[in-house]
């Protein structure tokens, strides 16, 4: 690369971060969005704009003036349902009861540990990348262990660290779209998807379920193997070069005490799939839909405490083996921990909640959706290249704003309804932002876990800085996008169904 062309990439890198940094911490631009809708609403009213309602043919929607009188009283009555309805409030507080006690039992670390461990050298980049990958069952938990414990393991084999902490942090990040289990990921963000979807057509927000993308993000995982591993082999490793460092790697093995509540808690949560496949798999289960259906059934609208139970039990049995759980104090006293930690969501949930509300109660989303989709059809853009499109969008916009379901609480509402009224499925969506969302994650500094991953590689280098690890991690960012693109298209293509009951195209 010619020095004109990197001094032209380290000025994007530093209008990135110049820009990122002039940004609203999320719960205050949540707080400012809700108040740019009051004033719109007020303002776009004025104009008496009217559209057909796409869902309800003949039936008219104009935009509601929510500083009017009924507005204001509307306001203030609402406030506490918009906070407790806030879609993803419960899902997340109640999935991270199951994932905290598993976390701090120290279960979710010995298994990943256990696992890097047990591969074979030759696979070991492989192995880091795959364990990346399914870490997202753990929320964030991932980027915590996974990032340093690649860099470990890579020293540990005489190669560079920064290359096993950068193939960690890249896979980490993408697997919070690619799993071969549902993850908090999955509920916390379709719930928003379908909030979003009832703007434009409430009967078939019903029909939708919170494992939309599963056999997508299934498939997933092996791509994002490969790409990852490939990245990482053939360009991260030969780019760094020699390690000249001082620092010699040592992982600790796992202790037999370890490794014994490893097999008890893998034991416990079969013995707890069993239990509640009693639930589903029987012809006459109780938790089975209208007619024995399976896709839409009260166990498919129940993902959310199904994730919470499989993760607690293991937790807690892995934490009586171990001793980190001694009595009930100890299991109280880390949930409250878990909890603690989870007070800055909350208060983002408070503000977020406002915005979602407002925006739907205005109608201002359903007004933008009829008038965006008129646009795109008369420009002609439609199918794979709208797409194509809207990931770019969604990547370009992920670059300032590091929560994925802060993002997504803004977009769906705009572009959920504007891609049904193209007749694009709310799962497809869904899908396209989270191929987005996870490839761009690794390269913006605004990404809440960036700053940790620096100081982990100032441990072996330390003159790395913010433009250096971007440097280090655009080529996964790029191959991810790519690749993952490119496999989206085929599967649109060929017209297969990205979940369960989840087609890639709406028919009212």
């Amino acid at each position: 690369m010619s020095k004109q062309r990197k001094g032209a990439f380290k000025s994007f890198l530093d209008m990135i971060e110049k820009v990122g940094n002039k940004l609203p911490h999320p719960i205050t631009l949540f707080a400012i969005l809700a108040g740019i809708v009051l004033v719109l609403s007020a303002v776009v009213s004025s104009f008496g704009i009217k559209v057909e309602h796409p869902g309800n043919e003949g039936e008219i929607v104009e935009v509601k003036n929510l500083l009017s009188s009924d507005g204001i009283e509307y306001i203030f009555t609402s406030m506490t349902d918009n906070f407790i309805g806030f879609a993803p409030l419960g899902i997340v507080l109640l999935t991270m009861i199951g994932i905290g006690i598993a976390e701090r039992s120290g279960l979710i670390s010995a298994m990943l540990r256990g696992f890097v461990q047990s591969v074979p050298n030759k696979l070991v980049t492989i192995g880091l990348v795959f364990a990346g990958i399914m870490s997202s069952v753990a929320s964030d938990a991932g980027y915590v262990v996974l990032p340093p414990l690649g860099a470990v393991i890579f020293a540990s084999l005489g190669r560079h660290p920064l290359a096993g902490l950068a193939a960690a942090f890249a896979s980490v990040s993408a697997g919070f779209s690619a799993n071969l289990l549902l993850s908090a990921t999955d509920p916390l963000l379709g719930e928003l998807t379908i909030e979003a979807a009832k703007i434009i057509d409430p009967a078939y927000a019903e029909t939708m379920n919170l494992a939309m993308n599963y056999y997508f993000i299934a498939v997933s995982v092996f791509l994002l193997t490969f790409v990852g591993s490939w990245v990482t082999e053939k360009i991260i490793v030969p780019r760094l070069g020699e390690y000249k460092g001082d620092y010699v790697g040592t992982m600790d093995k796992l202790t037999s005490i370890e490794k014994k509540g490893i097999v008890w808690s893998v034991v416990s949560a079969i013995v707890t799939a069993a239990i509640l496949s009693l639930l589903i798999l029987p012809e006459n289960a109780p938790m089975r839909g209208e007619g024995g259906s399976i896709i839409q059934s009260p166990f498919m609208s129940s993902l959310v405490p199904v994730i919470t139970i499989i993760f607690f039990v293991p937790g807690l049995v892995y934490g009586l083996v171990t001793k980190s759980i001694k009595n009930d104090k100890d299991v109280a006293n880390q949930l409250s921990d878990t909890m603690a930690s989870m007070g800055m969501f909350i208060v983002l949930a408070f503000t977020a909640g406002q915005f979602v509300a407002y925006f739907t109660e205005s109608n201002m989303g359903l007004v933008l959706g009829v008038y965006g989709a008129e646009f795109l059809q008369s420009i002609n853009l439609s199918g794979i290249p709208l797409i194509i499109v809207f990931i770019a969008i969604s990547a370009f916009i992920n670059l300032f704003i590091g929560s994925a379901s802060a993002k997504w609480a803004m977009m769906a509402p705009v572009f959920v309804p504007i891609m049904m009224q193209l007749g694009y499925s709310p799962e497809l969506t869904q899908m396209a932002y989270r191929i987005a969302d996870s490839s761009t994650n690794i390269i913006t500094p605004l990404m809440t876990y960036f700053a940790i991953v620096i100081a982990f590689a100032q441990k072996y280098d330390k003159n790395m800085g913010i433009g250096t690890m971007i440097s280090v991690m655009v080529p996964y960012s790029i191959f991810f996008l790519i690749s993952w693109t490119i496999m989206l298209v085929v599967w649109m293509l060929f017209g297969i169904d990205l979940g369960p009951g989840s087609p890639i195209l709406y028919n009212p």
